[in-house]
């Protein structure tokens, strides 16, 4: 018997060792196996360390491959804490270089961090500055490199470019909005330390950076160039509020240029307003565009068979509708004309009529097709969509002001995007600014779609639109847009301006014209717009037709 419990008690006790050595092991094919990774992980993050090394973002070209944003290498200084032996020492040489005061400094050197970024004191060192600290050949302190986004043109082109931040992440325009394209991946400088954080030798290991894909806009740098010149010489000429201009070509929907006044230098955005910033008027601001619109008018009333070009019409100054005088902008009347030499004359009541006899729901089908009341699908960041009243809503005293040019609000892309659909043959086509994105490694990633939207009107009506624009500067109000050697088609607009609350504001007009050439098959558009000119004399004709000219005479 006794022998017996001698016997189950190594039994039991067998087991015993057998189940912990069957945890051991099962201990252990958990630390090998299962938590490798992670314990891993937090083993080398014990003794690995990376110093970052900023990518280069992405470069953004024009369309013929002229640089319009690029990087500046510059240097960053790091800190290693644990590697710093007298840390006063250090902080005092530091602080002489950077100018820094001393608990500042002293407060990066002695910080219980792995790595310590010295910002933003140590962010973007000149060369000189860089030198002066390698010199020293402090333990613990690192320069690295980093990247600086870099405007070759300073302003031009800025409110579509925008501009980034201190670390280089995108802050407005093309900037923000293609900020993940742009953005590189970091590469590091990669060693082993002991456990008091000492480098150990011979553990060195560089990881490059991935740099961030590059832009291609439709923009033409030279296209561009005129056009902020133009801009320039209107607001020298007229002192207007502001002034805007845009450029495209009808037959794709590429912006070839943009610009707006005032304007503002990225590299320096901190020294500007956040309105200043914003403001790229031709996506942006809203307004009554006046005669330029007449173009759609046109457009829509012959293409609807509401009217024909050996139709006649009478203005003697003025047209009644519902018991309300709506007066032209000649007082004295236009007298008997045709559709061409009304649209010469700019006659407010010819397009009223125009309107009126398409009827609310036609004219709208139209106003809609051509892609007003809404945003032009652009991919220009803050697009506003412009004012369309709802039809149901609209009188036929407003119906009548539509026709030319008022009770409606556009943005300048709306309506430059708009006229190309009436000149290039009828087709509306999306405005687009980014031509192509191409990765580091040179795949091309993302290529912009040039197929039309829709078609607005026939090929027939569009081709009677240019017709009759063109001779509107050939005889018309148009004529300062004329050029020697090329047809071009256009129309003026003066359009009123309100008060605060809503009134007419007397004296203040915003002054436009809007160009395309050669006029029998355009290849160019040209929009200028120049709010509250400074001049006795205001209308398009004399303020902004002269700069279309100049912008087509240059690119032509």
């Amino acid at each position: 018997m006794f022998f017996k419990r001698i016997h189950i008690r190594i039994k039991i006790v067998l087991l015993v060792i057998i189940f912990f050595f069957l945890l051991i092991i099962g201990k252990v094919f958990w630390i090998q196996v299962i938590d490798y990774n992670k314990l891993n992980a937090l083993a080398s993050s014990l003794w690995s360390r990376n110093l970052p090394i900023e990518a280069d973002r992405g470069k953004i070209y024009d369309t013929n491959g002229v640089v319009l944003a690029d990087n500046k290498t510059t240097t960053s200084l790091v800190l290693i804490p644990n590697q710093i032996k007298d840390k006063e020492e250090t902080t005092k040489k530091l602080c002489e270089i950077l100018n820094v005061d001393y608990d500042t400094m002293y407060a990066h050197v002695s910080k219980k961090t792995s790595i310590e970024r010295v910002h933003p004191e140590g962010r973007r060192l000149s060369y000189e500055i860089a030198d002066k600290i390698d010199a020293l050949k402090l333990d613990g302190v690192y320069l690295v490199k980093e990247s600086q986004r870099f405007y070759p043109y300073d302003t031009m082109l800025s409110h579509t470019l925008g501009f980034v931040g201190i670390d280089n992440q995108g802050l407005s325009g093309l900037e923000l909005m293609y900020d993940s394209y742009l953005t590189g991946s970091y590469g590091a400088i990669k060693y082993l330390s002991d456990a008091k954080g000492n480098k150990l030798e011979l553990t060195e290991m560089y990881e490059a950076p991935q740099d961030g894909m590059n832009i291609t806009l439709t923009v033409n740098y030279e296209l561009q160039a005129v056009l902020e010149r133009e801009l320039e010489n209107a607001v020298s000429k007229y002192n207007p509020d502001q002034a805007l201009g845009i450029v495209m070509n009808p037959k794709t929907g590429e912006i070839l240029a943009l610009s707006s006044r005032p304007n503002f230098s990225p590299s320096q955005y901190q020294n500007y307003t956040v309105e200043e910033i914003n403001r790229n008027l031709p996506i942006w601001s809203t307004y009554e565009p006046g005669s330029t619109f007449k173009i759609l008018t046109l457009a829509a009333a012959l293409d609807s068979g509401s009217t024909h070009l050996e139709d006649s019409f009478y203005c003697n100054g003025g047209y009644i509708v519902n018991g309300e005088r709506i007066k032209c902008w000649k007082h004295a009347g236009h007298g008997s004309q045709n559709l061409t030499r009304a649209t010469e004359n700019s006659c407010n009541c010819c397009f009223m009529k125009l309107a009126l006899t398409m009827g609310t729901e036609k004219f709208y089908d139209y106003l809609y097709a051509f892609g007003l009341g809404q945003s032009t699908g652009s991919g220009l960041v803050g697009e506003s969509e412009g004012i369309v009243t709802h039809q149901k809503y609209v009188t036929q005293n407003d119906l009548a002001r539509i026709g030319f040019g008022q009770s409606i609000a556009v943005t300048p892309i709306q309506l430059a995007s708009a006229v190309c659909a009436a000149i290039n043959g009828g087709e509306l086509h999306t405005p687009y600014i980014v031509d192509e994105i191409i990765s580091a490694s040179g795949e091309t990633v993302f290529k912009a779609d040039t197929s039309p939207v829709r078609r607005v009107i026939s090929a027939e009506s569009s081709a009677y639109v240019r017709q009759i624009l063109q001779s509107v500067v050939d005889n018309g109000t148009g004529k300062n847009a004329k050029l020697a050697n090329y047809t071009v088609g256009g129309k003026t607009g003066t359009a009123q301006k309100y008060d605060e609350y809503g009134r007419v504001s007397s004296g203040n007009y915003i002054c436009s014209f809007i160009g395309f050439a050669p006029a029998d098959e355009p290849r160019y558009l040209c929009l200028i717009l120049v709010d509250e000119p400074r001049v006795s004399s205001i209308f398009g004709s004399t303020v902004a037709a002269p700069f279309v000219r100049r912008v087509l005479e240059n690119v032509l």
